[in-house]
């Protein structure tokens, strides 16, 4: 999810009471618990507390009652973070990559299969310097 970029908000009086299926949101007295559909408690010891409220689903905490900044989350889209990965992709590194791969079959589908699976081991970082010699 990201968050809203508006500057750092005064502390506002914020309670919470959870009973594990739904959830009583007041912010500055008012009641916010019928337009919110999640919401996000973080706070370091010694420090405000930060409240995330979502107007998407999303999941619930415990009780809070306290003092903390409140920002507006908007549900976290992949879209554009694939699409710049997936840009910056060699077809032709791609093709070979997937079909050095071990894991590799030749039933159904073995060739997209061998490209997704390169695919997510590149998006998390990793790069097998022996596969790279093999794909050369």
């Amino acid at each position: 999810m990201e968050i809203t970029d508006t500057p750092a908000a005064e502390l506002q009086q914020v309670s919470v009471t959870a009973d594990g299926s739904k959830a009583s949101i007041l912010i500055d007295g008012i009641d916010y618990s019928r337009v919110v559909s999640g919401y996000t408690i973080h706070q370091q010891a010694g420090k405000a507390a930060d409240l995330v409220i979502q107007f998407a689903q999303g999941k619930t905490s415990p009780d809070f009652d306290g003092h903390a900044r409140v920002a507006v989350g908007i549900p976290y889209e992949p879209g554009p973070a694939a699409a710049h990965f997936l840009s910056a992709i060699d077809a032709g590194l791609l093709e070979r990559a997937a079909l050095a791969r071990p894991d590799m079959d030749g039933g159904p589908h073995g060739f997209t299969k061998a490209v997704l699976a390169q695919l997510q081991q590149w998006a998390r970082g990793e790069f097998d310097q022996d596969q790279a010699q093999e794909v050369s």
